[in-house]
């Protein structure tokens, strides 16, 4: 089956893993290092949190391990489970348990982390990002002019970015926009503090629409078998754009209703040679 990846903070449990029996051994850093390299290799991981056994408990420690991908962190954990990996003992792997559903509001990946993501799905050459607009908005200067400016109110930095995130492979153009704002006392800022932390604004304004971009687009891993494209919720509708590899290589576009909808209009595409689509909403400009 399809599975969706979105750049937002993995909460569910079915990407979660728990990884205990961990030897009293190595210290947490050491056994950090070594569940990352060991686990790694099924996909990429959000997050390695190693923490100590409860005072109740022999002496060791356990780990909560989180994949991007749920299928990911299925194959580590059937491969992983009773082996020994890099210590004397077995350790045993088990998938997060399941709770009653709750609604929890999706929390956007940072811009580094935006950008590993999309990294390790479209590699380091299959997309980058244009800045269309980077504006001061600080006012500072007519700020000291104005005499009717309340003595309380402190100055600040303030930056707008907009800019756009591009796959050419998908022909596709996600929007973003980020803003940033830091007070500044002008009795406390010298010239070169003053810089540093213009830049420092700058590039935080730039990272939050970097975010932003990429908050706009969705990643389905298609399965062996399946290459649905699917498009529409709701509340807003999405169009997906594929990219197929190899030679006479061209793009696919589709549409279809909810799949929630019983009677729901499904656009197929069939590829042999790629299992990745990139969903887009519809407020995204496309070319």
């Amino acid at each position: 089956m399809a599975e969706l990846v979105s750049f937002t903070v993995p909460t569910e449990s079915d990407k979660t893993l728990l990884v205990w029996e961990l030897s009293s051994g190595p210290t947490a850093e050491a056994l950090h290092h070594s569940l990352f390299a060991v686990f790694s290799q099924f996909g990429l991981l959000y997050s390695v949190r190693v923490f100590p056994n409860a005072a109740v408990a022999r002496p060791g420690f356990y780990a909560i391990i989180k994949f991007y991908s749920a299928r990911d962190a299925h194959r580590a954990q059937k491969a992983c489970d009773q082996k020994q990996l890099f210590q004397n003992s077995p350790v045993k792997v088990r998938l997060g348990t399941k709770h009653k559903a709750v609604q929890h509001q999706a929390l956007a990946l940072n811009s580094s982390q935006c950008q590993e993501l999309a990294n390790y799905y479209f590699g380091f050459n299959g997309w980058s990002k244009r800045i269309i607009k980077l504006q001061d908005l600080s006012d500072l200067e007519e700020r000291a002019n104005e005499d009717t400016v309340p003595p309380l109110q402190k100055q600040s930095l303030k930056f707008f970015c907009a800019l756009e995130v591009v796959l050419p492979s998908y022909e596709c153009w996600s929007p973003g926009a980020g803003m940033a704002e830091e007070p500044l006392d002008n009795l406390e800022e010298g010239p070169l503090s003053f810089l540093t932390k213009r830049r420092t604004i700058q590039k935080l304004a730039i990272q939050k629409a970097v975010s932003d971009a990429f908050q706009k687009l969705l990643i389905v891993i298609l399965g062996a078998s399946l290459d649905l494209c699917c498009v529409r919720d709701a509340q807003r509708k999405v169009t997906v754009r594929r990219a197929f590899s190899g030679e006479g290589s061209h793009f696919g576009l589709g549409t279809c209703t909810d799949l929630s909808m019983p009677h729901a209009r499904k656009t197929w595409h069939r590829s042999c040679t790629t299992r990745i689509l990139l969903m887009k909403m519809r407020f995204s400009t496309w070319n």
